[in-house]
């Protein structure tokens, strides 16, 4: 009796793509509620004292708000502002009166020691912290040093986010470039 040559390989591989399809379905509902449970988690972070969050649909004007989550004390606002290099998202946490509890850099290709220093320069992203709803460089926001434009991008963002839970016009100085 005659084996074709390429039947254990082929037969190989179809076995090893089905243990990898069915270990796939398995654990993508896992992986699912693991990102849930980040996500509350950091949620929880921005906002004290909030138990729980629901995400509201956002339907308004500006256009740096991409998602709003909802909690009986106030709400985190994910935003997405323009850059030196690219897109900024943040997470930012406002209070009911519009003060800022909270605020982390999610996701950003900024200028490597430059802009990227949003991500975690702590004397930088402190100055949001309770300290007032409209946020503009140069005369409440010290830029870092050799990133303006990421630094008025945070700014802006910032802005926003306080500007959706008070109401304020969006449409200030504050929130555009010239700010």
């Amino acid at each position: 009796m005659k084996r074709i040559p390429w039947l254990q390989p082929v037969a190989t591989l179809l076995l090893a793509a089905l243990v990898l399809f069915v270990s796939s379905a398995l654990l993508s509902p896992i992986a699912k509620e693991q990102e849930e449970q980040e996500l509350q988690s950091i949620l929880s972070t921005l906002l004290p004292g909030a138990d729980s969050f629901t995400q509201e649909a956002y339907t308004g004007e500006d256009e740096a708000i991409s998602a709003v989550y909802k909690a009986e004390n106030g709400y985190v606002i994910e935003t997405v502002t323009a850059g030196y290099a690219g897109d900024i998202t943040m997470l930012v946490g406002v209070h009911s009166d519009g003060s800022i509890s909270g605020l982390v850099v999610r996701d950003m290709q900024e200028t490597y020691g430059l802009g990227m220093k949003a991500l975690s320069d702590v004397a930088f992203l402190s100055q949001f912290l309770w300290n007032g709803t409209s946020f503009t460089v140069g005369e409440n926001v010290d830029a870092l040093t050799g990133a303006t434009v990421t630094s008025k991008a945070v700014a802006k963002a910032v802005t926003s986010a306080s500007a959706f839970v008070t109401g304020a016009d969006i449409g200030s100085s504050a929130t555009e470039w010239g700010g």
